[in-house]
């Protein structure tokens, strides 16, 4: 239970490193780059053993830590256009709501137990998420013609949890989920260090210490949240479908109380409603396997 507390914990202080981010008008790309960096420097420190590049390429991870890296950088992108054209709320939404996938996956190929309490559970997380997510009065408003951008980010992103779930299960030994995340990470910032390179070429990239700033508070955190949830879901305290639900749910409520806290935020009586039916999930789905 300890890795999924810390895991929450890590995904909740990123969430205030981007709220800090908005308030010191830092360039999220830039910053995401360098955070890119220095989660992967973090999982190298963390690394038992001796790295050694061949290794790292031969094994059997290694293609598909490439391909999430890679997808790390198209999600972020979609991501900020989702923002620009639908609101932040959507993005929200849409991140938070793909835990279904993982869910899915963990319930048909593990065939992960579905008892009353947890299907409960996972029916009222996904309430909990949607209402807690919602800043507006009138709620979601997406144009048909901007559809497609939530559910890009709806799938990449559960399809980044679901493949962690599966390379921990059934490529990456006990001792190399450091070099592993690693590995994701470092991938991801080759990818964001071309883009930005095509940037400067076109003159379109201005260099700002307050962007590197940003990257390293965000970058340590970011690796952890990966890490100990690698770790969450190789403990027995849940199965991966409980695992995700509460992991989710909890990031949606822990963010939101640290932003009444720190940025007093004003919370609509749906947001309480759905940080309740949050706490309520989460004690079905851990219920249910006790």
């Amino acid at each position: 239970m300890i890795y999924l507390i810390l895991s929450i914990l890590s995904s909740t202080v990123i969430f205030v490193t981007f709220k800090l981010f908005d308030r010191f008008k830092i360039n999220r790309f830039h910053a995401i780059v360098v955070n890119y960096m220095v989660a992967a420097s973090c999982g190298l420190l963390a690394y038992n053993g001796v790295v050694s590049t061949g290794d790292i390429i031969g094994k059997g991870w290694f293609p598909f830590t490439v391909a999430l890296g890679i997808l790390f950088i198209v999600i972020f992108n979609l991501m900020a256009l989702t923002t620009q054209r639908s609101g932040l709320s959507v993005v929200s939404v849409a991140t938070k709501m793909s835990l279904v996938i993982p869910i899915v996956f963990g319930l048909v190929y593990y065939n992960e137990s579905l008892g009353f309490l947890k299907l409960t559970g996972i029916i009222l997380a996904l309430f909990a998420v949607y209402l807690a997510s919602l800043k507006t009065k009138k709620g979601l408003k997406i144009d048909k013609r901007n559809l497609i951008y939530p559910l890009l980010v709806f799938f990449g992103s559960g399809i980044i949890d679901t493949s962690l779930k599966y390379l921990e299960d059934t490529h990456v030994a006990e001792n190399e989920v450091a070099i592993f995340s690693s590995t994701i990470f470092a991938a991801a910032a080759v990818v964001g260090i071309l883009i930005l390179t095509f940037q400067a070429l076109g003159r379109k990239f201005v260099f700002e210490w307050k962007n590197v700033i940003g990257g390293f508070l965000l970058g340590i955190p970011n690796y952890f949240s990966v890490y100990f949830l690698v770790h969450a879901l190789r403990s027995d305290i849940l199965e991966s479908s409980g695992i995700f639900t509460v992991n989710n749910v909890a990031i949606v409520m822990t963010s939101t109380l640290v932003g009444i806290l720190l940025f007093k935020e004003k919370l609509m009586p749906k947001n309480w409603l759905g940080i309740l039916l949050a706490v309520l999930s989460i004690v079905l789905v851990t219920f249910n396997s006790w």
